[in-house]
């Protein structure tokens, strides 16, 4: 084990939910000793020198080698340990799909996959490095949760849903700085959405970083005299199918986003859901191909991610 990723700071004072995930894993170790982590070079990227440096003995970096590491979480599992397997969200889900579908989802083993650098907001690094397709992929494993956090207080509280669910989850993480939206009150649940902002004239569905553009849209939305419901579908699946219908019917309008494909995301599921309980227009914004490398904020405008962006396409519906 080496600790030398560690030593330059990445983020700044306002947590990214990777980076309050890796304050959260210090906490989380010191409570369940059976907590492992194995690293795939991510571990700079997922504040993980505080768990290093705790636990030198519980973590592990594989490097580059993704495939052989779930190999080795299944192993871990059967010692009574808990295996937080984390990388890049492009290559532990893209790379490893398989070996997570039948070596851990298939036998049913309680392994917890952790992504960085989600969506196109990983930025300079390029569409070779922007997870576009990896809710798609792992929602589709069945046996599999996955949970995309708005905020710190959602991270942190849905690790500790994670500790005390059995079974494999995949805990999709961005790296942008984002303010908290929620205060200790607030419950993360696998299975349970949560409506932030009451509306009858349209209702967006989203999570993660959109969702904080979301109700960025929903101030200007508001000042055209447009009602404007805020749904964050943090728990992606299960999806909580009771909330989507429900909000469904009190608005004219359903929109949803994300930093995703519109193919296989969010979009995708809740059109499963309104296609056989309420039929009814559904408009999905997010990706339609692959992304480029730019600043985040560019790139969020450029491919109309932005509050702006999301308000105009929204607009257009009326």
């Amino acid at each position: 084990m080496t600790l030398g990723l560690f030593n330059k700071p990445v983020y700044d004072e306002i947590a990214s939910t990777a980076k309050s995930f890796g304050d959260a894993m210090v906490k989380l170790g010191a409570k369940y000793k059976n907590v492992v982590v194995l690293d795939a070079n991510a571990g700079r990227f997922l504040n993980l020198g505080g768990f290093a440096r705790a636990f030198p003995d519980r973590y592990f970096n594989f490097g580059n080698a993704e495939s052989n590491m779930i190999g080795a979480a299944a192993g871990f599992t059967i010692r009574g340990k808990i295996p937080f397997v984390c990388s890049f969200s492009m290559f532990i889900t893209g790379r490893a799909w398989e070996q997570i579908r039948n070596a851990i989802a298939y036998p049913l083993l309680n392994v917890k996959f952790v992504g960085a650098f989600s969506g196109i907001l990983c930025g300079e690094d390029g569409a070779t490095y922007q997870a576009l397709e990896d809710v798609a992929l792992m929602r589709a494993i069945p046996n599999m949760k996955v949970a995309c956090p708005s905020d710190s207080v959602e991270t942190k509280q849905a690790l500790e849903a994670m500790m005390n669910d059995y079974g494999p989850t995949y805990f999709r993480l961005n790296n942008t700085p984002v303010n908290n939206l929620h205060d200790d009150n607030h419950k993360f649940e696998f299975g349970r959405g949560h409506v932030y902002k009451p509306g009858t004239d349209v209702c967006i569905f989203s999570y993660g970083d959109t969702f904080h553009s979301s109700l960025g849209v929903a101030e200007m939305l508001e000042r055209d005299g447009v009602s404007t419901m805020v749904v964050n579908l943090s728990s992606i699946a299960p999806l909580d199918e009771n909330l989507v219908v429900e909000c469904a019917k009190q608005a004219s309008h359903v929109v949803t986003v994300e930093d995703h494909q519109i193919t296989g995301g969010i979009g995708t599921a809740v059109a499963e859901v309104l296609s056989r309980d309420y039929p009814t227009k559904l408009t999905r914004l997010g990706m339609n191909g692959f992304g480029e490398s730019g600043k985040p904020e560019d790139l969020y405008k450029k491919y109309r991610l932005d509050a702006v962006g999301i308000y105009e396409q929204i607009k257009a519906l009326f």
